[in-house]
This record gives structure tokens, sequence and C-alpha cells, in this order.
């Protein structure tokens, strides 16, 4: 018996000298990390100056707390811009849809359980980091519904149209069946025009790589134009393919699902976590943003905006921004890298870019016409601070040109904490801009000037 408590006592001291490392490491290393030496423009556009990678054993951490937005505080808009709350109070909101009703979908959520995820002093830091950053709230597992009745840019009537979800993300209405994608699984749904409550069980469309360790949970879906297919987003297991590639077993792509017969198959792939999708209008293409790998340095490797190439191979995990080898992948596949799709347009590094729609019917200013807004959710690890902040990339006959314009910024405090944290981008039914905030728990509406609403 006396053995057993000694051995008892033991492991909780290990436990507890393992923990005390961790925050010592953690408080450390975010006070102590270089700071870039470069500007973020070099790392943005479509023939980004990338600088010599710089490996090291912990990588840089400088979080910013997530505070919340102060009272009568907003974001700040562009010069001839107005930003107001469309909605408050909502829970984690993560990514927007918007119906033909003009009726907004709000997808609250937040990563599902993932103990394999979370092994080891890096990913119990980065852990730390995430929670700090306001990643660390549990999901609600809900898609509400959000409707301004009375054209004032404010939603009035908000209702939970589907609940007890499994981390839900991309949305796609086609016809009449509401398309869900939950991080282990597609759910489609009857969907009546109107309604605010959907109690009618799910019908699942496919299976989506999940399990255990669930490194990028989220999945977005976007419908082709006809109607007859979606595709998927599908994130990487790890960072670099440090888990093995069995676990990256039809990841890190961009999948195409036959809807009548849930057939899939790689429309491309070597694309680390591809979030937001988007056609674009002149060439049909289409786009996604891309957030790359961690641990290069500050200045590596830039998140980016490129069209998506049937068959195309974008380089992950073997090189980055075409043929840029990583040398911590091994073994090598130089002939795959030799075919490494360089991606149109780069983002800057870990700006953690994820919403993205096509400023196609937008109400805004005319330098706003023609484009991509991004949802820059924010750097964990970057010094200093990158993202933060919703960008606007101009568009020349259907490819991206010159440098991106600010649209919203003003989300961290002047002692870098942040207020909010924007991720999902919807154009509403009159042309403004919807941009979810999941730290301020807010979804915004930017619109010009000239709106009195």
């Amino acid at each position: 018996m006396y053995v057993l408590k000694y051995q008892n006592k033991a492991r909780i001291s290990q436990q507890w000298l393992t923990l005390l490392l961790i925050g010592f490491l953690f408080t450390t290393l975010t006070a102590c990390r270089a700071t870039a030496q470069s500007p973020p423009s070099i790392g943005i556009g479509a023939n980004p100056d990338l600088p010599a990678p710089q490996l090291a054993l912990i990588p840089t951490v400088n979080i910013a707390p997530a505070i919340g937005w102060p009272a009568d505080t907003t974001p700040t808009p562009a010069n001839d811009l107005t930003v107001r709350p469309f909605a408050r109070d909502l829970n984690h909101p993560r990514w927007l849809y918007v119906l033909p009703n003009g009726d907004v979908l709000v997808a609250e959520t937040n990563a599902p359980a993932k103990p394999e995820d979370n092994k080891g002093i890096k990913a119990k830091i980065k852990g730390m980091a995430m929670k700090r950053a306001g990643a660390g709230v549990s999901s609600a597992n809900q898609i509400s519904i959000l409707r301004d009745t009375n054209g004032d840019g404010k939603a009035d009537v908000r209702s939970v149209l589907l609940e007890d979800l499994n981390a839900p993300f991309g949305m796609s209405l086609i016809g009449n069946k509401l398309y869900i994608a939950n991080s282990d699984a597609i759910l489609m749904f009857p969907y009546t025009k109107g309604e605010l409550k959907i109690s009618a069980p799910a019908t699942k469309l496919i299976d989506l790589p999940a399990g255990l360790l669930n490194h990028h949970w989220t999945k977005n879906i976007i419908a082709s134009k006809d109607g007859s297919k979606l595709y998927v987003t599908i994130g990487s297991n790890s960072n670099v393919a440090e888990n093995g590639l069995e676990a990256e077993k039809d990841r890190a792509a961009i999948w195409e699902v036959e809807i009548k017969t849930g057939k899939l198959r790689i429309f491309a792939s070597g694309l680390r976590n591809p979030n937001g999708l988007a056609w674009e209008p002149e060439s049909n293409k289409l786009w996604t943003v891309v957030n790359e790998r961690d641990e290069l340095g500050n200045d590596l490797v830039p998140d980016y905006l490129t069209s998506v190439q049937d068959g195309g191979f974008y380089g992950w995990p073997y090189s980055y921004f075409g043929q840029h080898v990583d040398e911590r992948v091994k073994p090598q596949q130089p002939a795959l890298v030799a075919k490494a799709i360089v991606p149109d347009y780069a983002l800057g590094a870990h700006t953690a870019s994820l919403g993205l729609t096509s400023s196609r019917g937008s109400s805004l200013p005319e330098r706003f016409k023609n484009g991509m807004f991004i949802g820059q959710h924010g750097s964990w690890n970057r010094k200093p601070a990158s993202g933060y902040k919703v960008i606007f990339v101009p568009f020349k006959d259907g490819k991206p040109v010159g440098l991106p314009l600010n649209v919203l910024t003003g989300f961290l405090s002047e002692s870098g904490k942040a207020y909010g944290r924007p991720v999902g981008v919807a154009l509403d039914k009159e042309g403004a801009l919807l941009v979810a905030d999941d730290v301020g728990n807010i979804v915004w509406r930017v619109s010009a000037n000239i709106d009195k609403r």
C-alpha cells in the first residue's frame, strides 16, 4: 500500500513538473522569440520575396489574448465604409452562408475533441496558445439563422435552425436541400424557404476524414454551378506530415463529390489547409485560400490565394510555394515537387487567411467591385502579429493584381490584445459585406458610407 501511494504521489509530482516546465517555456518563448526583421509586404503578392527558412526547436509564440470588444467599440473600416453589428452575443461564430431570400446562416462552432492531437510539449504549448487566443471554448454545434425583417442592417429575428451537429462549418443550399459539412461527414437536410427550425432527420451524403487526431478539423463546401457536385476542403493532419503519411490519406486536398451517387475523387492535392472557397465570375474557376506550414520563421511560409486546377498538386508537405523544398520532410519526392504548382497570390506569413468570397454583387465602392474579400483570422506564432483584418484582393481578367486593400482593421488593441478575430465573409442580399468574428461573438456588417442604416 505504501509503495502504491508513493508511486501515485510521484506520478502526480511528475505531472505538475511537466506543467510547470511547459508554463515556463510558454512564458519565456512568448517574451523572447526573435522579431521579424522584414516588412510583412515581402510575403504578399503574385511574386513574393521569400527569405531563407529559420528552423527552431520551439516555434515563435506570440499570442494576442482574447478580451472581446469594449462597449461602443468597433473594428476600423476603410475611409468610405461603415461598420455596424449585424448580430451580437453569438456563440463562437465561424462561418457564414446567405440564403437566396436574404436569411443569413451562421455556424456557431469550434473544434471537436481530438485527444491524439495534444501530445508532446509543442502540442501543449500550442494548445495553451489557442486557449489564450479564444479558441478554447466548447463548440455550440449549431447553425443559427439571422433575419433582418425591417431592412435596417441588423438581425431582428434569430433562431437555431439546426442543433446537435458535430463541429459544423461549411454550408450549401442546392434546390430544397441544405448540405452541412460537419467535421466528420456531410449531411443533407430538407429545407423550406423561410423556415426557422429544421426538425427533419439528416441524410448522410459521405463520411469525411476525422478521428482522434483530426488536426485541421474545418471542412468547407461549395456547390458546382449546375448543382451536381460539392467541392470539399480537407486540411492536413499535421504541420509537415510529422505524424506519418498514412495519417494524411486523402487529406491536404479538395475533394469533388457527386451528390447523386456520393462518389468522390481528389480534385486537387498538396494543399496544407484549404478553407474558403469561391467561384471567380469571369473565368468560372474555383479559388481557395490556404493556410501554409509553421516553424520556418516569422516570414515563412505565406498563406495564399489560388485558383484550383483539376488534378493539380500544390507542394505540401514536400515543398512550399512551388519548388521550395522543405528539408524537414523525409523522404523527399523530387518528381512530385517538380510538378508543384506555384500559387497565384501570397497573403503574408501566418495570417491564417480563412474566409473567402467573390465581390461580384457588392454594393461597396467601385474599387471593391472586382476581386475577392478575405478574412484573416490572425497569427499566434509570428512576431509582430500578422493578419487580424479583412482585406480585398483586386482582380483583372480573372487574376489578382497589385496589393491588397484593407477593408476592416483594428481587431487588436495597442497592447496586442484581441478584441476580435475575423473568420468567414459573405455578401448579404443588399451587397454589404458580412464578417463573422469568433472572439467578439459578433457578425459585423460593412457597407458604403451612403448607406444610412
